[in-house]
């Protein structure tokens, strides 16, 4: 069992405490069963100003279109895109993965797009976004793993540790499905595991420890 701080909204942890002394430089968040509500949850409390690149990544039908970054457009006072092949990585963006490819970041904060074969049945996968994001990003990186039904994310949250990153992990009963966060409790010890609320309480303090 994980020693992270867990909290029942109930006695919170104190998350200034959580983060004292990290400075980042970008987030990245993933999520699959759920996720869609989960982020709806989430990404509204970015606030107008917000300076950090943020990576959101969902498992998507790759016979489909995606459609999150028109459906997010609307909800968030930052600009949101769906994250092109060879584009330079841009401050106070948040963006989406689209659907057909695996989303990497490049060490130069450009996005690359592959066709490698599926990681646990999924492209884009999480662990392959997570993990390009941890070599370039180091300890500026806090990553975040909500609902899903599978096992992707559990590596890319362990890698994004073992470079020095933030790890959040979705509390497992708060989640409308809980295997993902459970696999990612079970790969390594996360920094955080909070109930939604306490991620959305969570989310803003990332840019403001920057200063």
């Amino acid at each position: 069992m994980s020693t992270a701080a867990q909290t029942p909204l109930h006695g919170q942890p104190d998350l200034q405490a959580a983060l004292h002394g990290r400075r980042f430089d970008a987030v990245v968040i993933g999520g699959s069963a759920g996720g869609v509500d989960a982020m709806a949850a989430l990404l509204p409390v970015l606030p107008v100003g917000w300076t950090l690149p943020v990576f959101c990544i969902l498992h998507v039908p790759a016979d489909r279109d995606s459609r999150l970054a028109e459906l997010f457009n609307d909800r968030l006072p930052l600009p949101v895109r769906e994250a092109v092949d060879k584009e330079t990585i841009v401050p106070g963006t948040v963006y989406f993965a689209g659907s057909g490819y695996h989303l990497s970041v490049e060490n130069d904060f450009t996005f690359s797009l592959s066709c490698e074969p599926p990681v646990h049945f999924a492209r884009p996968a999480i662990d392959v976004l997570m993990e390009s994001a941890a070599e370039a990003y180091g300890a500026g990186l806090a990553g975040i793993l909500l609902t899903g039904a599978n096992q992707d994310g559990a590596d890319g949250m362990a890698h994004i540790r073992a470079c020095g990153g933030f790890t959040v992990v979705q509390e497992p009963g708060s989640a409308q499905v809980p295997t993902m966060p459970l696999a990612a409790i079970h790969r390594h010890d996360p920094d955080l595991i909070l109930p939604l609320a306490g991620i959305a309480a969570l989310l803003p303090m990332l840019e403001n420890v920057k200063s």
